[in-house]
């Protein structure tokens, strides 16, 4: 028995160091090239009255200790996957397959993490929630600034998703990839993408979204959507105003740029 769990260990070793090698890789080269085109755009800013970069070293040692359990879950998965160990089989890796079950993935993955926030911000648990909340004004550094427990509730879907879901490998690790690149950019406390297609009727969102809940902290819970928070009613009764806001000053960048390539 013993020489059996050692065997499955050694076996799952290679692959969570490979997943956590990688994630903290995209965590400081996705930050540090953010952090490069937001320093020429102070305007963008979404909290102007704030500077969450006074943090930054603690939330870089909370992130690269929490990156343990979020790389734990997804290997976990990978794992699990490929030893056959899972309810479901996988399709097979096809076009039509990969699309698929990628958008039944991120729609899951969302409904998981609406669900599993609001248990986070319970008078029970908060406590496991409260490292990632001091990050009032959020930056890329903060996207994995979270207490273990935290980090297990939020990310534990990759672990349990390829159980219940026939996900290939392929697309539950690009769903990854998705995740962490949407989630650096949605804490980064820059506006960029503000646009129609992030609001109202739209049920995409832009990085105010997320930024609102670090300020503002009772609204805005899911993460890729915006339907559970309008359907429970708790997305942030200024979140619409606030993206027409950054689409104006969008547009105003855009003629500008115009007029002096003219």
């Amino acid at each position: 028995m013993l020489d059996q769990a050692l065997t499955v260990f050694l076996e799952f070793l290679p692959i969570y160091a490979a997943c956590y090698g990688i994630n903290v890789f995209l965590y400081f080269a996705t930050g540090w090239v953010l952090v490069q085109i937001q320093n020429r755009h102070p305007e963008r800013r979404i909290q102007q009255h704030r500077r969450g970069e006074k943090r930054m070293w603690k939330e870089i040692r909370a992130s690269v200790y929490s990156l343990t359990v979020t790389a734990g879950c997804l290997a976990g998965g990978i794992f699990l996957s490929l030893k056959g160990w899972t309810l479901v089989e996988p399709l097979p890796l096809t076009w039509w397959s990969a699309i698929l079950m990628f958008v039944v993935s991120i729609l899951a993955f969302d409904t998981w993490f609406y669900w599993g926030h609001r248990l986070m911000h319970t008078k029970w648990l908060y406590r496991f929630h409260a490292e990632h909340h001091r990050s009032v004004a959020p930056t890329v550094w903060s996207t994995y600034s979270d207490d273990l427990v935290d980090a297990f509730v939020m990310q534990s879907y990759y672990l349990w998703a390829v159980i219940f879901l026939p996900i290939p490998v392929e697309v539950l690790i690009l769903h990854r990839l998705w995740d962490h690149f949407n989630g650096t950019i949605g804490h980064s406390g820059f506006e960029f993408y503000a646009s129609p297609m992030s609001r109202l009727p739209s049920p995409m969102v832009c990085v105010t979204f997320h930024d609102q809940h670090h300020s503002r902290f009772k609204y805005n819970f899911a993460n890729f959507f915006s339907f559970w928070d309008r359907i429970c009613g708790t997305i942030d009764p200024k979140y619409d105003e606030q993206v027409k806001v950054f689409e104006k000053m969008g547009k105003g960048a855009a003629e500008k740029s115009t007029a002096l390539g003219k």
